[in-house]
């Protein structure tokens, strides 16, 4: 009777582990999707017992309930990296995002706010398990756990799943939507999936060459009219304000966390921008813009205002391409006599921003150790400080008689926008105190106020008559977790869409002895800002055989781009809306920018989402093919 006895399967903890780590992949699921899918669970099964089948076929028995341990212990860990990434970030991380958590201690204060008492059941079973390990008594290992039959039969299911998990993983390749590919795959063969892609497109791009793919992106950008009169853009006429600002000096600020909704925006009968208000009364303000950033966030946001390339979506590109010689706005300007410098009061590490910054060649970076530490966020110093150095060395600059290009990277903005009590400029009503909303609001207030006192610098100094004042918003803020539209709208006053509201970022540009402000309604990308500066300085990308993926906004008629990453692959803005890919095109949906309705007639827009497919593909192959820098030369 003994030798058909349950006891030596029930006391395999290869078993117990199958067990307990498949209901953190189904907790996983609920985090994700607020749903546990059962039809989907099946995926989830067949990955975890092929990952630990290799592990019960290898280690010892007597090791066994150590590494079991240890796996579910980093399993758990994983698994809540990423709960707390999709929260705080709305994506379902790759394993090349979770290669990025040494950045967590940077934001730790963002993090902590993302961190919900529920993630850490993950954990909850491992003090139980250890506990019960602590005092039972060690027993001699069963002969039923050295038995042939038991590791044929593991070895049998491991190669079934296997099998059953590739075609699984095949069968999903054509969905271009990540988030639908993991409710297929499951968390684990996902992060296969997402491992079998890039080594497929990094042995297509090895053999390839670069100016057969710029070929291509000419090829397929001459089948979409981007102007009326020329078909892409102004390329056979000159383009209108071309070189309205030649020789004049660049200014950029990138905004952290600024959406386009506060701009002229009043609370309690304040307003929240005042300065920026003003600004744009004397400025091209362009209210239909996007963020388009990846995995990088705002380091993928400096990558695309210097080089109007696509993110990869994959790795942050200051990570994954900081060793290239990249097409940017530095290099075309040192051509024109510029110096290119960047302010950023954290460490240069951050980000990997040590590789981005010699990549788009800039001269000079300015991090931390130039800035006096007061203590404004996490990241020490105030956008004040910020710009109290960076003005100082744009004057020296100026007064050696050269051009400069400074960009300007704010943080007194970042998440969880927590502004010192005596640093705040604005009250919030009490309907708002103590919530994200005010909070955020607290915080563009006190980014806005920053900026009037760098204006007020620039004029101090003589540079405000001879420099184009540029102004642009990284990603959004406020988490959509946390802030419900219908919420918003009722403490505001506004319309607010979850994807298009938050996605939306202003852009402004001011030129020097500018009076009469214009909206500009055309809609955009962050791709789309390198050309627009460009060709107000007076550079022809068309001269220089620059390939952008953007267009100059105050020269096309029509724009078409893509967004990936915070949003699943596929989907896409144009003139009229935002398209977001499902499975594919066909069961997709889309909402209008102008009336944050809901499209149902979304036919026409098959053209757009093939084209930007292609599109994004081909700039994934641009960029893989950007030659390496050679040592020493940034």
């Amino acid at each position: 009777m003994n030798k058909f006895s349950l006891r030596p399967l029930t006391g395999r903890p290869v078993l117990y582990s199958v067990l307990l780590l498949l209901l953190k992949l189904l907790l996983l699921r609920y985090f994700l999707f607020r749903d546990i899918m059962w039809s989907k669970v099946g995926a989830d099964l067949l990955a975890l017992w092929l990952l630990l089948a290799v592990f019960e076929l290898i280690i010892p028995a007597k090791w066994g309930k150590y590494v079991y341990f240890a796996l579910n212990a980093l399993v758990s860990l994983i698994l809540f990296a990423s709960t707390l990434y999709y929260a705080h970030f709305g994506s379902v991380p790759t394993y090349t995002a979770l290669l990025q958590l040494h950045q967590v201690m940077q934001i730790k204060a963002s993090v902590q706010s993302t961190i919900r008492p529920e993630f850490f059941l993950y954990f909850l079973d491992l003090p139980i398990l250890l506990i019960v390990w602590l005092v039972r008594r060690r027993k001699a290992a069963s002969a039923a756990r050295k038995s042939v039959i038991w590791r044929a039969g593991v070895l049998v299911s491991a190669i079934a799943c296997f099998f059953l998990s590739e075609r699984s993983i095949q069968a999903s390749d054509s969905i271009v939507n990540e988030i639908v590919q993991v409710e297929h795959l499951g968390f684990l063969d996902y992060q296969v999936a997402a491992a079998i892609k890039t080594s497929k497109e990094d042995a297509l791009i090895r053999n390839g060459n670069i100016q057969d793919t710029i070929k291509k992106i000419d090829d397929l950008k001459s089948t979409y009219v981007y102007n009326d009169k020329t078909g892409r853009g102004a390329v056979s006429v000159t383009p209108a304000h071309f070189g309205a600002a030649k020789g004049k000096n660049l200014i950029v600020v990138q905004m952290e966390a600024f959406q386009n909704f506060p701009i002229n925006l009043k609370v309690g009968g304040q307003e929240i921008t005042p300065n920026l208000n003003k600004l744009i009364g004397s400025s091209y303000y362009f209210p239909y813009v996007y963020q388009q950033i990846g995995q990088g966030n705002t380091s993928d946001a400096e990558f695309m205002s210097n080089t109007s390339i696509y993110p990869t979506g994959t790795i942050p590109m200051s990570t994954g391409f900081g060793d290239r010689a990249l097409p940017s706005l530095p290099r075309l300007l040192e051509n024109h006599g510029y110096e290119a410098d960047t302010f950023h009061v954290n460490d240069v590490t951050f980000w990997d921003r040590i590789k981005l910054y010699p990549a788009l060649h800039f001269d000079h970076y300015f991090d931390k150790p130039y800035y006096k530490n007061d203590h404004f966020n996490d990241f020490g110093a105030s956008d004040e400080e910020l710009y109290r150095v960076a003005v100082d060395h744009m004057k020296e600059i100026a007064d050696s008689g050269k051009p400069f290009y400074t960009q300007l990277i704010t943080v007194s903005s970042h998440f969880p926008f927590k502004v010192p009590e005596d640093r705040k400029k604005i009250q919030m009503p009490d309907s708002l105190k103590d919530t994200q909303l005010g909070d955020y609001l607290t915080a563009v207030n006190y980014t806005d106020y920053a900026i009037g006192t760098l204006i007020e610098r620039l004029k101090q100094e003589g540079l405000w008559d001879n420099s184009v004042l540029v102004l642009y918003g990284d990603h959004f803020g406020l988490q959509p977790d946390q802030n419900d539209p219908e919420w918003i709208q009722s403490q505001l006053g506004i319309k607010y869409d979850s994807r298009v509201s938050r996605f939306n970022i202003p852009f402004i540009i001011h030129l020097p002895g500018e009076q009469q402000g214009q909206k500009v309604d055309q809609v955009g990308g962050q791709l789309d800002m390198m050309p627009t500066i460009a060709n107000l300085l007076g550079v022809s990308l068309q001269q220089e055989q620059f390939t952008a993926f953007g267009h100059d906004l105050l020269n096309i008629d029509h724009n078409v781009f893509g967004m990936r990453y915070y949003l699943p692959t596929g989907s896409f803005f144009n003139d009229d809306v935002l398209f977001v890919s499902g499975t594919g095109f066909d069961d997709g949906t889309a909402i209008s920018l102008k009336t944050l309705e809901p499209v149902t007639d979304i036919e026409k827009y098959r053209k757009d989402y093939d084209y930007i497919l292609k599109l994004m593909g081909l700039s994934d192959e641009y960029v893989k093919l950007l030659p390496k820098r050679e040592p020493g030369n940034e």
